[in-house]
């Protein structure tokens, strides 16, 4: 699939507001706010980290996280129980998003966005970085975005990666 540039389409896109919900989300994640997160995904939506670099069908290959509305719930209801114990405490998090593109603007308003994270995680005195790039398919809601698909793939996906029990 060809993405087209959306100023090379004449299309208007409001980039700071794009930028903004990308902020709002890993601001959400990093300080654990999961129910306001939940709150950004459209109902029909999915959430894929996949454990390799080529774009495949996740429908056909192993994947970190393939998420769901469902299992997205599941994953924050767990997060917050106090039983998710690679969680207790809680990792501290700063996520860090930059060279925001917006790839496709489509004629019913959904945007595809690329963007770049390093996400750093302070866990019991041991600090880990994680670096990556995220794809988001956005469609309008209200005054903002929903999330429509989100697709993390981070730089080492393809080695073995430790406690992936926060959101990343």
């Amino acid at each position: 699939m060809r993405l087209e540039r959306p100023e090379v389409l004449g299309m208007a896109v409001d980039r700071r507001a794009l930028e903004d919900f990308l902020y709002r989300e890993a601001r959400l994640m990093d300080e654990h706010c999961y129910d306001e997160w939940l709150s950004l995904w459209a109902p029909d939506s999915l959430y894929l980290v996949p454990c390799s670099q080529e774009d495949i069908d996740p429908a056909h290959t192993v994947n970190i996280i393939t998420d769901g509305p469902e299992r997205r719930q599941d994953r924050v209801t767990r997060l917050k129980s106090g039983n998710a114990y690679a969680q207790e405490p809680p990792s501290r998090l700063v996520r860090l998003i930059s060279n925001v593109e917006v790839l496709e603007e489509r004629a019913d308003g959904e945007v595809v966005v690329r963007s770049n994270f390093l996400l750093v995680e302070l866990r019991r005195g041991c600090q880990r970085l994680l670096a990556g790039r995220q794809w988001h398919r956005l469609r309008p809601r209200d005054s903002s975005f929903e999330i429509v698909w989100r697709k993390v793939v981070l730089l080492n996906n393809d080695e073995p990666v430790s406690n992936l029990t926060f959101l990343i």
